[in-house]
């Protein structure tokens, strides 16, 4: 992902959709919005942001649960 867009530059149109379903991509394949974001230079929450807009499910948070 050497040729996404740094931080600091707006993103819009054709290279937001582009950089939209790389991410989604690679959130589907595993990886962590944390993961996503430090790979593209960009903050948790534009990645977060970038992949509602892309309409992705996005997982929970994991970790340990309360029993009742």
């Amino acid at each position: 992902m050497n040729d996404v867009p740094g931080k600091g530059r707006r993103l819009v149109g054709a290279d937001r959709s582009e950089l939209a379903a790389q991410l989604k991509r690679r959130y589907e394949a595993g990886e962590s919005i944390r993961m996503l974001a430090a790979a593209t230079g960009r903050s948790y929450g534009f990645v977060h942001r970038l992949l509602s807009e892309a309409g992705v499910d996005l997982r929970g948070r994991g970790g340990a649960t309360r029993k009742a």
